[in-house]
């Protein structure tokens, strides 16, 4: 089952690239490295939800 977690991780992660790369298209760092900075918020936020999730498989697996 997928966790909420990483819907929305996802979803950050792939705005991030979408912001990164307007940024890049009319040459504005900032908005470039928010962009970037947002993948990498999402990628966490997956990231959790995929442990969050395997761990309640594996404490449901032991009952």
């Amino acid at each position: 089952m997928v966790d909420k977690n990483e819907i929305s991780g996802g979803a950050k992660e792939l705005g991030g690239k979408i912001k990164e790369g307007v940024g890049k298209l009319v040459g504005n760092d900032r908005l470039r490295a928010e962009g970037m900075a947002d993948q990498v918020e999402g990628k966490t936020e997956k990231n959790y939800g995929k442990v969050k999730d395997a761990v309640k498989d594996q404490v449901g697996s032991k009952h």
